[in-house]
């Protein structure tokens, strides 16, 4: 038994739901790669220029993950709440300046997330060259799903992606349009950080975001992997 005492409770261990099994996921850290489709960046008028160009990054604090099915306030400070669909992949091995080749052994499972944006705040930061911390890291705004494990996916490289509003279809893709696939990810991801179990990357999203407003439902679904839903609450 630790002799440690706090001035207050630590707060919980942040997990996710494992497909097939009782334990769960503890969840360490959250990546989330920026205009990783083409067809996103240029939606949001940064177009990607791969050959001259490497990924990017921006994370969430893990006490941001909400499991499917929450119903969520609409978040302050915010008139433009977007959603954003992603295929999450989860880590379960250590590793640092992993060769692409060798990428699969860090993956434990895949994920359906939810990268939920005040893009009015991301934008203002964009143009004033600011973090984009108020418009991604914030409550409740890394949506994901049960873990599914990897088993014989391998390194997911192709399969549908898509999110409905409503019912309303706003995004369909395939991962395949990934701009930086999972090994070339994982390879540069892990030149900057020793990545380590429980990490989560949420790898981009494709093109049609959107705005949603109190009372909207959210479905997403990533093809071999399944789905997320999330509800849109009133303001707090």
């Amino acid at each position: 038994m630790s002799d440690t005492t706090y001035l207050w409770t630590p707060p919980p261990v942040h997990s996710l739901p494992v497909r097939g099994s009782q334990a769960r996921f503890p969840v360490n850290r959250i990546f989330c790669v920026g205009r990783n489709y083409q067809a996103h960046a240029v939606e949001m008028g940064t177009p990607v220029d791969k050959a001259n160009a490497r990924p990017f990054y921006f994370t969430k604090a893990a006490s941001a993950l909400v499991q499917s099915g929450a119903t969520v306030p609409y978040p302050a400070g915010t008139a433009n709440y977007h959603y954003e669909m992603e295929l999450v992949v989860a880590i379960g091995a250590a590793g640092f300046r992993v060769s692409q080749a060798d990428a699969a052994t860090l993956v434990w499972g895949y994920a359906a997330g939810l990268d939920m944006t005040r893009r009015d705040l991301q934008l203002v930061a964009r143009e004033q060259g600011r973090p984009w911390d108020l418009g991604k890291d914030f409550e409740q705004s890394a949506v994901c799903s049960e873990i599914v494990p990897a088993g014989e996916l391998g390194l997911l490289g192709s399969g549908a992606i898509g999110l409905q509003v409503n019912g309303a279809t706003r995004q369909s893709a395939d991962l395949s349009q990934l701009i930086w696939n999972i090994p070339e990810l994982l390879a540069d991801l892990s030149q900057f950080y020793h990545l380590q179990p429980g990490d989560l990357i949420y790898t981009g999203t494709p093109e049609g975001v959107g705005a949603v407003k109190p009372g909207d439902h959210i479905t997403g679904h990533v093809d071999k992997v399944g789905g997320v839903e999330l509800t849109i609450g009133q303001p707090e």
